[in-house]
């Protein structure tokens, strides 16, 4: 694969990343529970530091489907910071 396929495959899964951050932290009914941040990229980093679609670390796929809604934003808070990406809770205030 050439270097700016793979770009810009990395840059459209990075926009559909902050569209879902979007519907998940902005638009989601405050009942329910947080939406998850995959977009079914679901395949490692080289140094296996976090997933290269939705930017979670091995440990923080493992813990999502246990925990509350708090531990679920703080991971969304944090994927966003690894990604590079701004919260956008943020553009709201």
């Amino acid at each position: 694969m050439s270097t700016e396929i793979f770009q810009e495959q990395q840059a459209q899964q990075l926009v559909q990343l902050a569209n879902k951050a979007e519907v998940a932290l902005v638009w989601a009914e405050a009942d329910q529970p947080v939406a998850s941040p995959c977009i079914n990229v679901c395949r490692m980093t080289e140094d296996r530091s976090h997933c290269q679609g939705c930017f979670r670390t091995i440990d923080e796929i493992r813990a999502w489907s246990k925990g509350d809604n708090e531990l679920r934003l703080q991971t969304w808070s944090t994927l966003l910071q690894r990604a590079g990406l701004k919260d956008p809770r943020e553009a709201q205030i």
